[in-house]
């Protein structure tokens, strides 16, 4: 049985789910049950209604049905245009005929209320829990932690290395590990975080050796010093070299490296082209569901970097 709290677009598709939607005996049986479904939103019309296609008939997700605010404040307007061609998670509410036709009344918002006091309200910081970017700032990006219900990934949460804009990082409907970071009441708010699971500064050096050449995108620049990230979670520092702009890739041999002070020397060879965006490589593995610390320093290294999730 598939996750029915999970981001929208992991349900879509499902056998579960096409079984509900496909007929009006499956989406009365899903009125019966309080069953969350999901398909995709096709169009708005002037009233900010939310027409979604199912499998032998429509749905209609009325305006003050598609979000759910727990501070009862209104819907804002862009928050319903921007589902059209998108996957929505709802509930059924009633059977109809509107306009000679059957269709089916729909709430987007009783999903993400019932994802908020049967699921997420009951998450604890350090849980890792599945997400998916919904859309980048210069200040982070919100991710769907289920159901449609955002959450706030701050820029300094998403890697070590440092970035000037969530989407030097990440992209829109990229799916995601994330760890909750804190989660607030009244009105519901959650944090989350991702560097902690991209491994520590030993975890990412291993690949790296003295000698070695490799590539690096330029994330800062000094007049000290360039910062190149090798890894998300570690960069290196060469000397300036002018011409270098944020976003840059580049070819850096390897001079040395030092765990003791997490530091890494390197020299810029040249200039590359840019290349398609890495995927993340998680260092904890699918099976966590809970870290309770995360230590990015080597035991012995001068300086101590780590989070501690909880009391």
């Amino acid at each position: 049985m598939q996750n029915s709290f999970a981001p929208e677009g992991c349900l879509s598709g499902t056998r579960e789910n096409t079984e509900f939607i496909r007929s009006e005996a499956g989406l009365r049986l899903a009125k019966e049950t309080g069953k969350i479904l999901e398909s995709t939103v096709i169009c708005c019309d002037r009233d900010l209604n939310l027409t979604v296609a199912l499998g032998n008939m429509f749905g209609i997700i009325p305006k003050e049905d598609a979000v759910y605010s727990p501070d009862g404040s209104s819907v804002k307007d862009i928050a319903v245009i921007t589902r059209v061609g998108k996957p929505v998670c709802f509930k059924v509410k009633d059977i109809i005929t509107h306009g000679g036709e059957r269709k089916a009344l729909l709430s987007r918002a009783e999903a993400q209320k019932d994802c908020i006091n049967g699921y997420l309200s009951y998450l604890l910081p350090g849980d890792v829990i599945p997400c998916r970017v919904t859309h980048t700032e210069k200040f982070g990006a919100f991710v769907d932690v289920g159901c449609g219900v955002p959450a706030l990934l701050p820029i300094d949460c998403i890697s070590v290395s440092r970035i000037s804009h969530a989407s030097d990082r990440l992209r829109t409907a990229m799916a995601l590990r994330c760890v909750v970071r804190n989660i607030e009441g009244e009105p519901f708010r959650m944090f989350v975080t991702l560097k902690e699971l991209l491994g520590s500064w030993e975890e990412n050096a291993a690949g790296f050796y003295p000698g070695q050449t490799v590539r690096g995108i330029v994330r800062g620049t000094e007049p000290y010093g360039v910062f190149i990230e090798l890894m998300p979670n570690l960069s290196g520092l060469s000397e300036y070299r002018e011409g270098l702009e944020p976003g840059d890739e580049v070819a850096v041999y390897i001079k040395n490296t030092d765990s003791k002070k997490m530091k890494v020397k390197l020299v810029v060879v040249g200039a590359l082209e840019k290349s398609r965006r890495p995927e993340l490589k998680y260092f904890t593995g699918a099976d966590v569901t809970h870290i309770y610390r995360w230590l990015y320093s080597p035991p012995y290294a001068e300086k101590v970097v780590e989070t501690v999730f909880g009391p």
